[in-house]
């Protein structure tokens, strides 16, 4: 008994300093949530997002046709979820769509190995944390963002579609601002895939049977979302959902 609680203690540890990246912030990100600051300081900082978003502006200008896929770092490239979005990724790079991820491991990598593999343009946002993330290895084209919500814009404004597999709290965030972002007008007809029934049902559940109940949310609001297991599926419905269509 002592022997297995040890070799939990163990494991939690081992997991807690794999991920420890995700906790910490750092000290620039600790002084923005501080509060007010001096004027020439705020000034500075403002110059600095503006500097961060002209450099990701620069970078990918031009892309075309572009989806991004989000979902979780701690995938390894044997897991279910690793597999298929390297297959998800690998037909659209066959369909010569680029294919944007954060730049990290896990999913990310795997979409971007895909595409890599099947000669499409493979590209990252990847983010600057304590614990250094290094951009995968199949990435064409990259920019390492200090600022999260730069980040984030960058994985939005270049994209034409949206293929959302198993995360955690970032994958949420990234999902549920893509549908307010539908929701409000401010991007128009996007085609959202959840990858992942068994992930995806109870959320989708609890979206239908509580806040479209209770009036929050729209049923509509879901109509715009495909939740399937097929990676085919998935494609078919982008390719055949506006603005995907180019003709």
């Amino acid at each position: 008994m002592p022997n297995n609680l040890a070799d939990k203690k163990d494991t939690q540890k081992e997991i807690h300093q794999e991920f420890a990246w995700e906790h910490p912030l750092s000290i620039e990100e600790r002084k923005f949530f501080w509060g007010p600051i001096k004027w020439p300081r705020e000034l500075y900082r403002a110059f600095k997002i503006f500097r961060e978003c002209f450099k990701g502006f620069m970078a990918f200008h031009g892309l075309q046709d572009c989806v991004t896929i989000f979902g979780s770092a701690r995938f390894h490239e044997h897991h279910n979820y690793y597999q298929l979005a390297r297959e998800i990724g690998s037909i659209l790079g066959q369909r010569k769509i680029t294919v944007m991820t954060g730049g990290g491991p896990g999913i990310m990598e795997a979409a971007n190995r895909g595409a890599k593999e099947a000669g499409g343009l493979s590209v990252g946002c990847n983010i600057e944390i304590p614990e250094e993330q290094d951009p995968n290895p199949y990435l064409d084209k990259f920019i390492t963002f200090k600022y999260f919500f730069v980040r984030k814009v960058m994985l939005t404004r270049y994209s034409r579609a949206f293929i959302v597999m198993p995360g955690g709290f970032g994958t949420m965030d990234e999902l549920f601002e893509m549908v307010t972002l539908i929701q409000t007008g401010k991007v128009y007809n996007f085609p959202v895939v959840l990858i992942g029934k068994d992930y995806w049902q109870p959320l989708i559940s609890y979206l239908d049977a509580t806040m479209a109940r209770e009036g929050t949310i729209d049923r509509k609001d879901l109509d715009g979302l495909l939740v399937t297991d097929s990676p085919m599926d998935a494609i078919e419905f982008l390719l055949k959902s506006k603005p995907m269509k180019t003709e």
